[in-house]
């Protein structure tokens, strides 16, 4: 069963391109036609490349991996840091730090300078500083939490990048590229889809358009999610019932032990009494 279908795709205007001026040839294989100079992209494709990724996203989701969200345009902001959040999923949603994968380590130590200075608020180390001193820190923070805040949780780089609009972000799209980090790329007429592992034909630059692709692939992520727990819970179980049978198994030894010398007691004389009936 498909995740999405046409005509919820056709409502949020995911079919409208860019100028035919605009267009990179290579998006050829995904557009339908041109009217009035604008490209119109074909649904049919998007429904089946939307269930692809999809199902790549929730097998991610479903060995408890990582994806990062990436889409920095101010119209889907929100919608990426509201839907990466439903789902516990890291997002960049301001400038995208250069360096963020090829150098990890770097931006770890930015977040764990963050936490230092929660660390040292809490406790507090700070209250003898002067108001100056203390602005400069809180400027500071609040600086890290901007740009850094929404991947505090991110210990290691992620299994995949989920990218709105692949040209604008083009940097993130090439160092996850360098690492060989699939790139998952909701990707409109103007853009290269060479450089993206799961191709989402798609505008994206409306609001609509994104959410509704969002929509079907975080639902996936959140069956990969929820499928990981049944599946833990039922190693958990059967983890129990075999320590159970572990504990039983010594009992039922020493059991039969015991019962052993009056079974071997009663054999004798049931013979002896079997004479007898004769």
């Amino acid at each position: 069963m498909s995740r999405t279908n046409f005509d919820q795709l056709l409502q949020a205007g995911c079919h409208f391109g860019h100028l035919k001026r605009k267009w990179n040839p290579a998006m050829a294989p995904y557009i339908y036609t041109e009217r009035n100079g604008i490209h119109i992209i074909d649904l049919h494709k998007t429904v089946a490349k939307i269930d692809e990724a999809a199902d790549a996203l929730k097998q991610i989701a479903k060995s408890g991996k990582k994806i990062l969200f990436v889409a920095t345009k101010k119209q889907t902001k929100e919608v990426i840091a509201e839907k990466a959040a439903s789902v516990n999923m890291p997002y960049v949603i301001e400038r995208w730090p250069g360096g963020m994968l090829t150098n990890f380590p770097t931006i770890r130590k930015a977040v764990k300078k963050m936490a230092n200075i929660d660390r040292l608020m809490a406790d507090g180390t700070y209250s003898n500083l002067s108001k100056r001193e203390l602005l400069q820190i809180t400027r500071q923070r609040a600086k890290l939490e901007k740009n850094l805040g929404s991947i505090a949780d991110l210990t290691r780089l992620p299994s995949a990048l989920f990218v709105v609009d692949v040209l604008k972000e083009q940097i993130a799209v090439r160092e996850a590229n360098r690492l060989g980090i699939p790139v998952f790329g909701i990707v409109d007429t103007n853009s290269d889809p060479n450089n993206v592992d799961f191709v989402i034909p798609a505008n994206d630059d409306a609001k609509d358009s994104v959410e509704t692709i969002l929509n079907a692939c975080c639902a996936a992520i959140a069956e990969g999610i929820e499928e990981r727990k049944v599946e833990k819970a039922d190693e958990k179980a059967a983890d129990a019932q075999a320590e159970t049978e572990e504990e039983v198994k010594p009992k039922r030894a020493r059991k039969a032990r015991k019962d052993a010398p009056a079974e071997e007691a009663a054999a004798p004389a049931a013979e002896e009494e079997a004479p007898a009936a004769e």
